[in-house]
């Protein structure tokens, strides 16, 4: 009997090694691929932060877009998403925070194939405006899609 009881313990001693040596395996490659995801994650975020990333290749196409008095840079950012000005409105924001960009209210042209320097350098230039009312303000009752906003409650933010 201590022969059989001496076996059994032999056994799941290896067995108790075995099973501690894979779910250590399984561990590291667990943390090798959550390194690469973060740095495949921080290398694009820096690359569309810092380097000349575009939605689109040139020619692009032609947005006009409309930003109000009062919109924060996160509402800027988001609508240029959603127009597909920009990969991610996420890197454009800290951008504009980090060289802290004063982006004006203005109808503009932006083309797909800009880098965020580009689109910046449209959207901080009122003078690159094309809807101006006769003081020199943005029209604010139309926008692009026919509809009317009211900016008047909105309190002028220095983003």
């Amino acid at each position: 009997m201590a022969t059989r009881s001496t076996a059994v313990k032999l056994t799941l001693k290896v067995t108790s090694f075995i099973v501690r040596l894979l779910m250590n395996i399984f561990f590291y490659i667990l943390v090798v691929i959550l390194i690469i995801n973060v740095s495949k994650f921080a290398y694009t975020f820096t690359y569309q932060l810092y380097g000349p990333d575009t939605v689109d290749e040139a020619p692009g196409r032609d947005i006009i877009f409309q930003i109000t008095k009062g919109e924060s840079k996160m509402d800027i950012a988001t609508k240029l998403e959603l127009n597909h000005a920009i990969k991610s409105k996420y890197s454009f924001f800290l951008k504009t925070k980090l060289q802290e960009y004063v982006i004006m209210p203005g109808t503009y042209i932006i083309n797909s194939s800009m880098t965020y320097n580009e689109i910046l350098g449209v959207i901080t230039d009122y003078s690159k405006s094309i809807v101006k009312d006769e003081e020199g303000k943005v029209d604010e009752g139309a926008s692009k899609d026919g509809s009317t906003t009211d900016t008047g409650a909105a309190t002028e933010q220095k983003n």
